[in-house]
């Protein structure tokens, strides 16, 4: 029994996403540009349900680029309208349109030449005609079984408060790297973090010269614990790196001699390289491509700055 339930629920609210598909026209391009265009800050409202939503609405404009807050109707009336300012928008979700603390805030928004968009069920509705732009998220019937509890309207409300802030993301040219800035921490922070963040760098840099010995080679390895050394030049810039996989080789092929050889001789040149910014994530990518567990972090001119190695991913769980 509730497992029907639960199947005719998310069938009447996917139902109500895809008629949002069927009902998107020139109105959604003229919200997103007059988004895109705000020099302020986007205030979303709603009461109640369509507030909870409304909150949600906020954040994603928020983490992709959109400055955005939520403003409480209610609260606004009594005081917190300061909030807004000449150059912001209100993006309002109100599914009858009628919401009294919401139309109480239309004079004002009007007095002060305050740009309006709203989410409502209800195209002929006071909301929608203060409207600039009035987006439709009007559903068949809410998935309710008394068809009373806001359910499926909300669910198109947040849907397309999810489009709106996608399509202003790919109108700025968001990138991964405007991601990383804003979301710092958490698992998701931990997979934008950037090379410079993760590297090993100042003392715990393995690093020699390349005339460096092989004994001096080998005790650095040994003495940073990275499994490498950089050889790094007299200007700061990346001669090679010499690894374990290249001390066993050099074993093999040249036994005894092995340990008179210099770092520049034994190193090898041309290893992968990242910059300082460089995500976490492209990181990895780079480590699996070439399958090789450090990396070196150089700057524009070439410098070493540091060194990321794959256990640094690991403690991160950015996989």
């Amino acid at each position: 029994m509730s497992l029907d339930t639960a199947r005719r629920v998310l069938r009447i609210e996917a139902a109500a996403i895809e008629d949002l598909c069927a009902r998107l026209d020139e109105r959604f391009d003229r919200a997103v540009e007059l988004l895109f265009q705000c020099k302020g800050r986007v205030a979303v409202t709603g009461m109640g349900k369509s507030g909870l939503i409304g909150r949600k609405i906020a954040a994603t404009f928020s983490s992709t680029g959109t400055p955005s807050f939520f403003l409480h109707p209610a609260e606004a009336l009594h005081g917190d309208l300061g909030m807004l300012m000449r150059e912001d928008v209100v993006l309002a979700v109100s599914y009858g349109g009628e919401t009294e603390e919401i139309v109480a805030l239309l004079p004002t928004l009007q007095r002060n030449e305050i740009s309006l968009i709203a989410l409502t069920g209800q195209p002929g509705s006071t909301l929608a005609k203060a409207s600039r732009v009035a987006l439709d998220v009007s559903v068949k019937e809410e998935a309710c079984s008394l068809n009373l509890a806001p359910t499926a309207s909300t669910t198109a409300a947040l849907a397309m408060g999810d489009a709106l802030a996608i399509a202003l993301l790919d109108r700025r040219g968001f990138s991964p790297a405007d991601f990383a800035d804003l979301h710092p921490s958490g698992r998701l922070g931990k997979k934008l973090m950037r090379a410079e963040a993760l590297m090993h760098s100042g003392d715990a840099l393995p690093r020699v010269s390349p005339d460096a010995k092989m004994p001096d080679v080998i005790y650095e390895m040994s003495k940073k614990g990275l499994g490498m050394t950089t050889v790094i030049e007299p200007d700061g810039k990346l001669a090679g790196i010499v690894t374990d996989g290249d001390l066993r080789r050099l074993m093999l092929k040249r036994k005894s001699e092995t340990l008179e050889l210099t770092a520049g001789e034994a190193m090898t040149r041309n290893p992968a390289t990242i910059g300082p910014r460089e995500l976490a994530s492209s990181v990895l990518s780079l480590m699996e491509q070439r399958k090789i567990t450090s990396v070196v972090v150089v700057d524009a001119e070439g410098r070493v700055c540091g060194v990321v190695h794959l256990h640094d991913l690991w403690t991160l769980e950015v996989f």
